[in-house]
């Protein structure tokens, strides 16, 4: 594939902009500078440095991040930053999207991709993949809640009850939550059905992915394929 047209899959600009970029000396590989767009190169492993920036190259974008409080899964946010202006121009031209949503004031692991079919694959509620929260209760969280959480809660103006696949306490006032679906701030109603109320949650899992420790909150990272999440 011509080098101009790997920048182009990756999300650095229109294919004029992408042979403008190579030609004008900005793009290299293994440090050596390459100013022919028409070079071919093999996009398999390949890594690029972009104006100095590092850049390995994805046919699917598959990224993780540790998002911050403040900011919402939405394209069009109304009254907070969006979770995508944490993310660099080439991600964001690939129009990568949020793989379900988190409240803009809940935190943690959040997968984005631009590949669809993994998206519906992830939230189809067939699949029943496991997201596990840690919660910050107001009230201390005693074990009548925990097990009426098991055991399933009928929500308001939703007559079908829901139920946790497992419900921990982890302090006088908190606990370990892991949910199989994903309803309309699904654990703020829970806590609330049983006489609680969610001060703070934090997504600490999906799937078989758990954050990494060394993300900071607004930092994001590649990650090499889908099977650390696939439900298959």
């Amino acid at each position: 594939m011509r080098l101009a047209q790997v920048l182009f899959s990756q999300g650095f600009g229109t294919r004029r902009e992408c042979e403008g970029l190579v030609a004008a000396g900005f793009v290299a590989i293994d440090g050596r500078v390459c100013d022919d767009p028409f070079e071919e190169v093999s996009p398999e492993g390949l890594v690029l440095g972009v104006r100095g920036v590092r850049w390995p190259v994805h046919d699917q974008a598959l990224i993780v991040m540790n998002k911050p409080a403040g900011h919402e899964c939405s394209q069009k946010p109304r009254h907070h930053p969006s979770v995508y202006s944490l993310l660099p121009a080439p991600l964001r031209r690939r129009e990568v999207q949020a793989v379900g949503r988190l409240d803009e004031d809940t935190t943690g692991l959040l997968l984005l991709t631009d590949d669809g079919a993994l998206i519906h694959r992830w939230t189809s509620p067939k699949h029943h993949l496991p997201k596990v929260y840690e919660v910050r209760c107001k009230h201390p969280v005693d074990a009548s809640q925990l097990a009426r959480l098991r055991a399933g809660v009928t929500l308001v103006d939703d007559p079908v009850p829901v139920r946790a696949a497992a419900a921990e306490a982890t302090g006088d006032c908190t606990l370990s939550l892991t949910l199989t679906e994903g309803k309309y701030h699904q654990v703020k109603r829970m806590l609330a059905a049983v006489g609680n109320r969610v001060e703070g949650l934090h997504r600490s899992r999906f799937g078989a992915l758990v954050l990494p420790a060394d993300l900071a909150p607004g930092q994001w990272r590649w990650l090499d394929g889908p099977a650390s999440v696939d439900p298959r």
